[in-house]
């Protein structure tokens, strides 16, 4: 769970307040379970696009993830989403950005929620000035934050070509196969995906999303 620390940290308040009320369980179309253990690798989605060939995290970040204790998948499975990240070094950025927006508790109580999260080195691409008045500004942090946050669960076969309508209101979309996808119009890359929390599905992305103006 290497990271996305970075947006959610100046997003994580925001987008957690928005995106905390906003994601985490339920499949739907767009988040349809994927196909159940001990079958083979899934088959081609019908849009043709391949499925993770696993339901467990995925993404060359993931390895940086401990093994163990509350920082490893098992033990963030365990806790609410907030409280999950603070557990991961590398989205202490995201969520010190929820903690200034107010959304822990937001986050933590709401359920079926999909969370992208900016890794630490995800916010250290916005120029430090632009972030830190991004930090100091409550209202345009949630925007930010809840941008990140769907209301519902999706899976990965729900990224391979799916809009989605965040806390935030606007719409993000997200594409890709495999275990290679990306987010919004930036294009942010997943990587770790698929990661469960007590509450929600998290895809760790390297950079910040900013809503649509």
């Amino acid at each position: 769970m290497k990271c996305t620390r970075i947006a959610l940290g100046v997003l994580s308040a925001a987008a957690l307040t928005a995106g905390l009320a906003a994601c985490s369980g339920a499949d739907d179309d767009n988040g349809s379970s994927t196909a159940s253990a001990g079958t083979s690798a899934p088959a081609p989605s019908s849009t043709g696009a391949a499925a993770p060939a696993t339901d467990k995290p995925f993404g060359p970040a993931c390895s940086a993830v401990p093994a163990s204790g509350k920082g490893s998948f098992s033990g963030m499975s365990t806790d609410p989403v907030a409280t999950a990240a603070s557990n991961n070094p590398v989205l202490s950025t995201l969520v010190s950005a929820v903690k200034q927006a107010g959304l822990v508790d937001t986050l933590n109580s709401a359920q079926n929620l999909t969370v992208f999260a900016p890794t630490n080195d995800a916010f250290k691409k916005i120029p430090k000035g632009t972030l830190d008045k991004v930090m100091a500004d409550k209202e345009t942090l949630k925007s930010i934050l809840t941008y990140h946050v769907v209301g519902q669960k999706i899976t990965p076969d729900g990224l391979s070509a799916g809009s989605f309508k965040t806390l935030q209101s606007a719409a993000l979309t997200t594409s890709g196969s495999g275990d290679s996808y990306t987010v919004g119009t930036d294009k942010a890359n997943v990587v770790c995906g698929n990661v469960q929390t007590a509450n929600a599905t998290v895809y760790i992305i390297d950079s910040v999303l900013m809503p649509p103006k």
